[in-house]
């Protein structure tokens, strides 16, 4: 009979050992996975949006595989001009941060 005791609190702290680990304690099973799958989601909406900056990116090449777009593109964007060209910059008044001195 002192065997089944011993047999029975080795089970029961066995036991209560699992409901622990799985439900209680800061690492728990359930929390670990609950935090994983947040991250997995985290990490699939970067996912997405990695590649649709990839196709944006892939469609901007195509765009300037040819010269004349290449050439568009840096004049509008880096104001790059020709050797004996002049090129004229005109800001507008709405465009422009202006702080009134009242």
């Amino acid at each position: 009979m002192n065997l089944n005791k011993f047999k029975n609190i080795y089970i029961i702290i066995s036991a209560i050992f699992i409901v622990w680990m799985l439900f209680l304690d800061a690492n728990s099973w359930f929390s670990t996975h609950k935090e994983l799958n947040r991250q997995i989601e985290l990490l699939e909406q970067q996912k997405a949006n990695l590649q649709r900056e990839i196709t944006k990116d892939r469609q901007s090449i195509k765009k300037f595989s040819s010269m004349d777009e290449l050439e568009k593109f840096a004049r509008e964007r880096y104001f790059m001009k020709k050797e004996n060209e002049e090129i004229y910059i005109i800001e507008y008044a709405d465009s422009l941060n202006l702080e009134d001195n009242e």
